[in-house]
């Protein structure tokens, strides 16, 4: 099931949140500890230690959107070998790591670009 219509930027962040943090708690997070607006519409993607929930903020021009999801006996594959604390996601690897998979194990063929064939 595809919960997002337009998918914009997707920002997910590495360690693990307090899920006892809402709203207010998260946008602040992106703001201080991201340094990233919580109003430009992205999704931001929060995990908890257990790695069975996930939270993603956004702001839809009205107001802050609070999504929630709790997995009921598995994990999230997250992404915890990687440098930095923010990761940015394309559509895709939203789609992949919502259904389990590993992002980090994922890897596509390299685009190639050619002028000519002789």
């Amino acid at each position: 099931m595809k919960m997002f219509l337009d998918i914009p930027q997707v920002y997910l962040h590495r360690l693990p949140v307090d899920f006892r943090k809402s709203i207010n708690g998260l946008a602040l997070l992106v703001e201080q500890q991201m340094a990233l607006s919580p109003f430009s519409g992205a999704l931001f993607v929060f995990c908890n230690r257990r790695r069975d929930k996930i939270k993603v903020l956004y702001w839809d021009s009205t107001g802050f959107c609070l999504w929630y999801k709790r997995l009921e006996q598995q994990r999230f594959r997250w992404p915890t070998r990687m440098e930095g604390d923010t990761l940015i996601l394309d559509e895709q690897q939203w789609h992949w790591l919502l259904e389990g998979i590993d992002i980090t194990k994922m890897k596509r063929h390299t685009p190639l670009s050619y002028t000519s064939v002789g």
